[in-house]
């Protein structure tokens, strides 16, 4: 039993081995990652039932000496329990080793590829007035209560960079995700009513961020990867968001007109140029971008933040990834 297996550790090294060098030589995808990870498990398991067994056999070995072994065949009996022991603890130095390395690929996967089972991202390239992306949402924006929620990756910390940003003439503040330094910023019906999280967003890292908001008395909480960083009361209680304004990403219009690409009768095409600012615009990626017209649970929310899970696929009733359309403008562009 022991030799077995010892041959089915040595079989699973070697798959794991081969499965290291295939994805050295081409980009891994999420699949790929998901088997190298089962394939870890599978002898990391193997490693303990059989470090168990020979627990046990020694053990029972110690309790139970039973009848007398001739000499010859007690040394041979401990060669053969030496040299496993020796096998194991080469096994055991070799899967650290490999899993070592195997968690610093698939760290960098994640942070190449796109995630939580999404195929494509928008890229804004630079900081410019001219290059943000115009949503037309599903349903009316006059709400009560919504959640929002986006992956970003901004190439690099800004003073004030903007994510996502809703507004009307009247107002062209009534919903902001802005990134400031590692702080995330969400704010609802005017800059006043401000939510912060501080320390929730790094340069080059994806980070998943959600903002909630009921006219109920006015609850607004902050979300980054899945946890709650901050819960404030009475932010534009008895609000209801007016329909009609402007949707984009990558930057906020602060004035001087307003599109028809939520609803409205705007006389100005959605790729307009008046009332943006460089300076606010976002650099970097932005993919999974949803909203609802409810307040998201704390396990919903969990569930879209998981890097490795499939939370592209559960878009929103407003705004839903892939299925509502979202037009690049100025250099932005959909990218896999």
């Amino acid at each position: 039993m022991s030799m077995q297996m010892e041959a089915r550790l040595r079989e699973s090294m070697e798959h794991l081995r081969q499965d290291q060098s295939t994805a050295a030589g081409k980009s891994a995808g999420n699949s790929g990652n998901s088997h190298q990870e089962t394939l870890l498990q599978q002898l990391i398991t193997a490693v303990r039932t059989q470090a168990s067994r020979l627990i046990k056999l020694e053990n029972s070995c110690l309790s139970n000496p039973g009848p007398v072994t001739p000499p010859e065949a007690k040394g041979g009996n401990l060669q053969q329990d030496v040299a496993s022991a020796e096998m194991l603890d080469a096994l055991v130095t070799e899967l650290a080793k490999t899993r070592a390395v195997l968690e610093i690929a698939l760290k960098s996967a994640r942070q190449r590829h796109l995630p939580a089972g999404c195929e494509t991202a928008l890229l804004f390239p630079m900081r410019s007035r001219r290059i943000f992306s115009s949503v037309t949402p599903d349903l009316p924006l006059s709400l009560s209560s919504f959640t929002v929620c986006l992956w970003a990756k901004p190439v690099s910390i800004s003073n004030r960079t903007v994510l996502f940003s809703y507004g009307t003439k009247r107002n062209p503040y009534e919903i902001q995700l802005i990134l400031s330094g590692t702080r995330a910023l969400f704010t609802v019906g005017g800059e006043a009513h401000l939510v912060e999280g501080r320390g929730v967003v790094r340069g080059g890292i994806w980070t998943h961020i959600c903002g909630a908001w009921s006219s109920e008395q006015g609850i607004a909480s902050l979300w980054a990867d899945g946890h709650r960083v901050a819960f404030t009361p009475g932010v534009a209680e008895g609000h209801v968001l007016p329909n009609g304004g402007s949707l984009q990403l990558g930057q906020e219009k602060n004035g001087g007109g307003v599109s028809g690409g939520s609803g409205g009768s705007g006389s100005e095409m959605p790729g307009f140029e008046g009332g943006f600012d460089a300076k606010l615009a976002f650099i970097g990626k932005i993919t999974g971008v949803n909203m609802w017209d409810r307040v998201l649970t704390e396990e919903e929310i969990s569930q879209l933040a998981l890097q490795d899970g499939e939370g592209c696929e559960q878009r929103g009733n407003v705004i839903g990834w892939g299925l509502t359309e979202i037009v690049p403008h100025g250099g932005a562009q959909f990218i896999n």
